[in-house]
């Protein structure tokens, strides 16, 4: 009984969001089967954030589906306060996002899923641009890719085997 509620205690810490819920068919030999695609994101506000994409004939069945995704797709992301700690570009396929840390209240500008991912992220303040294909799915995935590329400067520290110091100069 106490690790259900420390399951439930555990689910109910992270905040999700739907990003696309589209109706999808296949045709079959007596017609057309129709059945939910949901793409749905999932963070912390404290520096993890994953998506998920989940499919089902009803569409509760296939939120549910995406956010368990989402839960077993979580990636940490590193963070500089309330920005992000340098600028990335993060690509899938035929999109590109340009992640850009902004000063202390500037906000999330941002379109599309990107703003819901660096929200769930946990990231205030940032600027960015999406180029190439503005679908949803690809953003969200090419936001991801970012978010996954970024270094603090401890971990470059330590992956160079300097100090934080030696890296500032």
């Amino acid at each position: 009984m106490a690790r259900d509620r420390d399951n439930r205690e555990r689910e109910s810490e992270y905040k999700e969001r739907l990003l696309r819920i589209s109706r999808v068919s296949k045709t079959v030999k007596g017609g057309r089967r129709i059945s939910f695609s949901v793409l749905a994101a999932v963070g912390d506000e404290k520096g993890k954030v994953g998506i998920g994409l989940g499919k089902a004939n009803g569409v509760p069945d296939a939120i549910k589906k995406a956010i368990a995704n989402a839960k077993k797709n979580l990636v940490t992301v590193s963070l500089k306060g309330g920005t992000l700690p340098h600028e990335q570009i993060g690509k899938y396929n035929a999109t590109s996002v340009l992640l850009k840390p902004a000063s202390k209240g500037t906000g999330v500008i941002a379109g599309s899923a990107t703003r819901e991912l660096l929200e769930l992220a946990g990231v205030k303040d940032v600027l960015t641009k999406i180029r190439g294909s503005k679908t949803k799915d690809n953003v969200a995935r090419a936001t991801l890719e970012g978010l996954k590329q970024l270094r603090s400067i401890e971990d470059v520290a330590r992956l160079r085997g300097k100090s934080v110091e030696e890296i500032l100069g």
